[in-house]
């Protein structure tokens, strides 16, 4: 692994290709080393925009990939850091995520699950041993080396990994994605690399049913249940694992870290060191099936989580990006599984205002959202007829929907909007809400009152296919209108809306609108 070398420019070295994905303050392109014409892939981070925090990060994320070398680790190969970038060279990992392959193939079974979290296990046992807690095991973060098959699983993404001494336990602040915490984190106790066993014990609870052991779309209640550790192993299909395998899952999901297994006594569980003789080879059809709705939630809350960060549609402090309003007023917290958070000041004062991070997300800077895989990035969408088509769908059902608030019929609207259906808008003042009673009052109290006659056009539509049953477009709405004294206006806002598909049908889920237009006596462009 080369060294770092602060006289080396990147261009000497490296030719720059593809964009490969981007963040607010980095973007990830594939590159070609020169002298050997091997491919990897490079984050390029403009360090003029970062802050001194954000750049001890930086460094320590450096420090930390490039001691560790393994084959079940997304390696750091070259950093190199220049006048206004600092370049991060990685292995170009081209296989995907994990959980993407195996909805894939054509036979998946109990085997193929042992085989999967013990490489899961090789490359945590490989941190632990050098120091290092990772803080951020999750679906996401689990990368195949190629599409060929039998690839290796690459752990990838060290943004929170932290450096500890030995068995060392301390409290290194809040971080980490929801649905994966430990309880020590959640009750803010000292932690250290135990955290990665129980997160290691939910995604193996996935990769055997193809679904999660802790879930509430309340955020205080799935907390509650893995502050707890309160999860069974429901009828039928957990009637088809072996007693061994759930086994691991218990000594993984134990909530006291000190009797916790550790990465090296679960590489010799007799269901990982022993799975031709213990662990079953029948096809599990239905963990396939409930995978892939898994996935696609998870790839439905990443477009959301995206369309928020992108549209930068966040408090000023820039602290927390949901709220609960004094009213009693539904605003929605992040029940999103799926997002990674960090809080690392560790010493809070709660007379100046400090937010109580045991409720409040704190959601990971736009920067962080990393992407070292070329076939994960957005902009990568279909070009053939069917997802032509498809796009076409999308387009239309806005056109619908943006037609149901110009004539105010509320019943056409909540058919086509989901009845959980999340907004960030100027009105909420910065809130994200959820639910349709918000959107209510202005159909019963401002929605065709003012204006006689409404035309709303869309530009520039843009949409993204995500999967199957999901898709999210970005587009200009331009609405002209003629008020009660027959006076002609117009007003323009951008919006981006995420539909998901149903039953066969498209629901919007969740949409992101803002609007240089001032305060509004009409509404229809307004909101929705």
């Amino acid at each position: 692994m080369a060294a770092p070398a602060a006289c080396t420019r990147f261009s000497d070295n490296y030719d720059l290709k593809e964009e490969l994905g981007k963040g607010a303050f980095s973007v990830v392109r594939r590159c070609v080393q020169k002298s050997t014409g091997l491919e990897f892939a490079a984050k390029i981070i403009n360090t003029k925009k970062l802050s001194a925090r954000d750049f001890q990060k930086l460094e320590r994320e450096a420090r930390i990939c490039r001691k560790l070398q393994h084959p079940n680790i997304v390696r750091l190969h070259d950093s190199i850091q220049e006048e206004n970038f600092h370049y991060l060279v990685f292995d170009l990992v081209t296989g995907g995520e994990l959980f993407e392959d195996i909805v894939a193939r054509e036979f998946y079974s109990e085997a193929d699950a042992s085989h999967c979290i013990q490489q899961i296990l090789e490359s945590v046992n490989h941190c632990h041993t050098n120091g290092v807690v990772h803080r951020d095991l999750k679906p996401e973060n689990l990368l195949l080396a190629s599409k060929a098959k039998g690839a290796a699983v690459k752990l990838a993404d060290f943004g929170l990994a932290i450096e500890v001494q030995g068995e060392q336990h301390a409290w290194f602040g809040f971080a980490g994605t929801p649905g994966y915490l430990s309880p020590e984190v959640l009750k803010k106790e000292p932690y250290g690399k135990p955290v990665d066993i129980w997160a290691c014990g939910v995604i193996l609870y996935i990769l055997l049913v193809g679904y999660p052991p802790f879930w509430d779309e309340d955020q205080h209640r799935l907390y509650a249940q893995i502050k707890a550790g309160a999860y069974d192993y429901p009828s039928p299909e957990w009637d088809t694992v072996t007693p061994e395998a759930k086994n691991l899952i218990n000594q993984m999901l134990t909530v006291n870290p000190s009797k916790r297994i550790t990465a090296s006594e679960a590489l010799k569980h007799p269901w990982i060191c022993q799975r031709e003789r213990v662990a079953s080879v029948v096809h599990r059809q239905e963990t396939v099936d409930c995978l892939k709705k898994f996935n696609a939630r998870r790839k439905l809350k990443g477009a959301i989580l995206t369309t928020m960060l992108a549209t930068r549609n966040f408090s000023k402090s820039g602290r927390s990006i949901i709220t609960k309003k004094g009213d009693g007023s539904q605003v929605k917290e992040s029940t999103d599984s799926s997002t990674t958070l960090e809080d690392d000041d560790i010493k809070e004062d709660k007379s100046k205002g400090v937010v109580d991070r045991s409720s409040t997300v704190i959601a990971k800077d736009p920067e962080e959202l990393r992407i070292v895989c070329p076939n994960k990035t957005i902009s990568q969408i279909s070009t053939n007829s069917y997802g032509s088509a498809r796009k076409q769908e999308v387009i239309k059902m806005t056109e619908q929907l943006l037609e149901a608030i110009n004539v105010g019929d509320y019943e056409a609207y909540t058919k086509i909007c989901d009845p959980h259906l999340t907004a960030f808008e100027p009105e909420a003042l910065g809130n994200l809400v959820e639910g349709m009673d918000f959107h209510k009052f202005y159909f019963d109290n401002v929605v065709g009152k003012n204006c006689k006659a409404v035309n709303t056009t869309i530009l520039n539509p843009t949409v993204h296919l995500l999967g199957d049953d999901a898709a999210c477009i970005a587009y200009v709405r331009l609405t002209q209108y003629m008020d009660k004294q027959g006076a002609a206006h117009s007003s323009q806002c951008e919006e981006t809306r995420i539909w998901h598909k149903r039953d066969n049908k498209w629901q919007n889920v969740h949409f992101h609108r803002s609007s240089n237009s001032p305060p509004f006596t009409f509404a229809p462009s307004a909101h929705k």
